[in-house]
């Protein structure tokens, strides 16, 4: 069987060895932490997998705390207006329900589980000069770390990458005690709030080291009120700042937040980084060439939580792509192949999420105004989450969004 290198221990790297071990595959993964360390780290992103991703995780055994995280069932939208009252507001049910597990846990017990399904796993951080080495030892060499020194073997594609520097400011808290919702008690929902001008927050039932929780996730426009971490302030005190900004922006997400408790001392985090898409190709110093997947060559905000999304769907065309290869060589060509295989995907969540980090243009607005009227298109709106695929024909064009209003009017 060939023998497969997966650098990078999160979900598009991990998803995969374990994949290809269900296929006998010799593959070794270096992880830059054992499990107890990531179990011991700072949290490291928000996160909400919605039904095609979960999916793909069940069909491979992978979805291990399926029974013990929230069921997240719909996707509601409000919008604050200048005296932060809430101008709109509206939820959509999902057809299949979403999960949001805390990395911590799922890249911990996933480690734990590809040493017990006899991959072998090597805890070092690596360099260019280590994987200029490795490429001589396997038959291919997959990079999955989406920060450090290994992401500049990359190049920026600019014709798929319209942005140089980050389009939002990030900022998120885990925590216990949020009541349940007084606008739909009898469900869980991921909750999108729009300050207009200002930014927006996340609000995402969740799972993690101590049980299930609440992700309050700001993103705010750079120079603007939500960009205030310069400082780097504790995780309490991140957390409270963030509180205040609630209350002065969303009375009605503060009411929830207010008693509520950080889940551990490392439950907050804050940063930013500049959406790109890179090319899949890393030449090494020896000539030696690696693949690059997920977050490494294509990295959007996470606005439109899709990134461990992107990741599993990632993973499993990769997968695909490998055993389809047999024991013909990975050469360039294939690299490319298989990556643009992924980009058929790929394409239409980098457009849709590109698309909201800017100003709402008029028919936008129009679709968020009618779905708090019309159910179809709240539904619509909340699955497209699953399959982004699906906004091309209906939310992305004006032309196609009046054609789609009049329909369902």
């Amino acid at each position: 069987m060939p023998k497969v290198l997966i650098v990078g221990a999160g979900q598009s790297g991990l998803q995969l060895a374990l994949t290809l071990r269900e296929h006998g595959y010799d593959i070794t993964l270096m992880s830059a932490r054992t499990p107890d360390e990531i179990r011991r780290s700072r949290v490291m992103s928000t996160q909400c997998m919605f039904g095609d991703a979960l999916e793909i995780e069940r069909k491979h055994g992978l979805n291990l705390w399926e029974d013990k995280a929230v069921r997240v069932e719909g996707l509601g939208v409000s919008i604050a207006g200048p005296d932060s009252s809430r101008v709109l507001d509206w939820v959509g049910k999902l057809d299949e329900y979403a999960q949001s597990v805390d990395q911590r846990v799922k890249m911990a017990g996933w480690l734990e589980l590809l040493e017990k399904r006899g991959g072998k796993v090597i805890t070092h951080g690596v360099t260019t000069a280590d994987l200029d080495r490795f490429t001589a030892m396997y038959d291919l060499v997959i990079v999955a770390a989406g920060k450090g020194e290994l992401v500049q073997l990359f190049d920026r594609n600019p014709d798929r990458s319209p942005y140089t520097r980050p389009q939002r400011v990030l900022s998120l808290a885990y925590a216990h005690g949020a009541p349940p919702r007084p606008e739909h008690p009898e469900f869980r929902a991921v909750r999108f709030n729009v300050i207009p001008e200002v930014g927006e927050l996340f609000v995402i039932p969740g799972h993690t080291l101590s049980g299930n929780c609440e992700i309050f996730f700001f993103e705010g426009l750079p120079g603007g009120p939500l960009d205030c971490w310069d400082d780097r302030p504790g995780s309490q005190e991140q957390f409270d700042r963030m509180r205040g900004l609630m209350q002065k922006y969303l009375p009605w997400e503060y009411e929830r937040a207010r008693d509520a408790t950080l889940t551990d001392p490392l439950a907050a985090l804050a940063g930013g980084y500049t959406p790109t898409v890179r090319h899949p190709v890393g030449e090494l110093p020896s000539g030696g060439k690696v693949l690059g997947m997920a977050d490494v060559v294509v990295a959007n905000d996470p606005i439109t939580g899709q990134g461990s999304n992107n990741a599993a769907k990632c993973a499993e065309v990769y997968l695909n792509c490998i055993l389809e290869r047999g024991d013909q060589p990975y050469d360039q060509e294939w690299m490319n192949a298989t990556f643009e295989r992924y980009w058929d995907h790929a394409q239409h969540v980098t457009n849709w999420t590109n698309a909201m980090l800017a100003p709402p243009p008029e028919h936008i607005m129009k679709i968020l105004g009618t779905a708090q009227e019309n159910d179809t298109v709240a539904r619509r709106f909340a699955n497209g989450f699953s399959d982004p695929s699906d906004f091309q024909h209906w939310l992305m064009d004006p032309a196609k969004t009046e054609a789609y209003l009049a329909e369902v009017s």
